[in-house]
This record gives structure tokens, sequence and C-alpha cells, in this order.
């Protein structure tokens, strides 16, 4: 399976793991991100067409030292699957994704007419984030939470996409494994307050992707070294959100 992300800093944190998720279990997985910090549909979009090489590629979690057009990236390989999202802040504001993302999708569909498309779900803030974008929800992790639910389903309608729920794993973890239950002592899923923490916070995404591209839960643990009970945690997390 060849997956690309039109993304930012928050498909970087989905993919960072995912293809050695994929190598461990035995799952030939090859992932790439066009990535541009900060990046909204918007700008993406702005893009398609432009001709601005703006792109860090990354590929299997790395950076390549390379950079690329949008149109360069998704002539790149025969993608099976193209994901898409909001920048985060936005991700919760019906109205910063429209005519964006639906004609951002068509001209995928145009350039990779075999590609399956998903749309990420990204995760709210911490609850003490200091990001800016915050007081576009008052500041109220829960009201970021539900927003972005209701965009997503919005977005998986307007362009008859898939889901990849990392968020809401990452706010069912929150809010039903004390391990990561941040308010009342547990682990943060965040590193900064918005992107995900570099362990299992970026694990919990990548997991999550795994699951629904594969249909299954990894059944290798790919980090050893890691707490093998968050890592249980963090699956029973995600076949509770993502199904058995």
């Amino acid at each position: 399976m060849k997956l690309l992300s039109i993304g930012n800093s928050f498909s970087q944190d989905a993919q960072e793991w995912l293809h050695q998720i994929a190598v461990a279990n035995g799952v030939e997985l090859e992932t790439t991100n066009l990535m541009i910090g900060g990046c909204s549909l918007e700008t993406h979009w702005n893009h398609m067409t432009d001709g601005e090489t703006a792109y860090y590629l990354e590929q299997n979690g790395k950076n390549c030292d390379r950079m690329v057009t949008l149109p360069e990236g998704l002539a790149l390989e025969e993608w099976d699957v193209v994901t898409v999202q909001q920048v985060s802040h936005h991700s919760g504001q019906p109205q910063t994704y429209i005519p964006y993302l639906t004609e951002l999708v068509a001209f995928v569909r145009e350039k990779c007419p075999k590609a399956k498309i998903y749309f990420h779900q990204t995760w709210a803030y911490e609850i003490d984030s200091d990001h800016g974008g915050f007081l576009n929800y008052n500041r109220d992790q829960q009201e970021m939470y539900r927003r972005i639910g209701d965009c997503a389903e919005m977005a998986c309608r307007l362009i008859g996409a898939a889901v990849l729920p990392s968020g809401p794993v990452v706010q069912y973890l929150r809010e039903n494994a004390p391990e990561f239950d941040y308010k009342n002592g547990g682990l943060s899923l965040n590193r900064d307050g918005f992107h995900l923490s570099w362990d299992y916070g970026r694990y919990a995404a990548a997991a999550t992707w795994y699951k629904v591209l594969t249909g299954k839960i990894p059944a290798v643990n790919a980090f050893p070294e890691w707490d093998a009970h968050l890592i249980d945690v963090i699956h029973a997390g995600i076949n509770a959100v993502v199904g058995e």
C-alpha cells in the first residue's frame, strides 16, 4: 500500500511511526507526507496550480531533504490512499472548509483516480494549551473536540471519504484511560499542548491509521522498549472507537 498525506505537522505526527508499525507486522505500507507547517486547506488549494515548491517531502517518517510542488507530489507514485485534513486551529470551523476541500479533492481525484480518499480527523488541544488557536474554541477541549467532529462528518460527506479518527481515539483515551487522564495526573498525549507526544501520542494516531487501513490492531509491538501496558491501553482505545 502506498499512502500520501497532503498535510502539515499533524499528518507528520500521525505518520511518524506508521511505517515502522507496518514493518514489524509484516505489512508493506509506504508512507509519504507533503508537509507545510500550519498549512490550511486554503493554502493547499492555492498550491494546486501556483507551481510553488512549497512542500517538504517526508517518506516513512523521515525528511527527504527535498521540496516539491503539490502536483509533483501527487505524481511521485500511483497512490493507493490519499489523506487530507484541515489545519488544527481551523479544524472545527466549517466556513474554512468551503470551497477549498471539495476543489482540492477533485484535483486529487483527477491526478490520482485509483486512490481512496480519507479525511484525517485530528485531535483537540490539551486542556492547558497556550496555542493561540485555542481561543477559537473558548479554550475548551470538549468544545473543540465536538466542533472538530461536526466538521469531520461534514467533510466526509462533502468529498465521499472515509475517516481516519485520530482525534476520537485521543479523546477516548483522555476520558476513559486513567493512564492518559492528564487533568488527574495521567500522561498527556501532547508534547506542547497541541502536537502529539513523541511516543504514545504519535503511536495512538499511527496505530489508528494502521487499524483503519488494514483492519487489524498491530499484533507485534514495534517498540518493545516502551511500556507494553500503555500500548495495550492504546490498542483497547482504538478498538473501542474503530471497532474490533
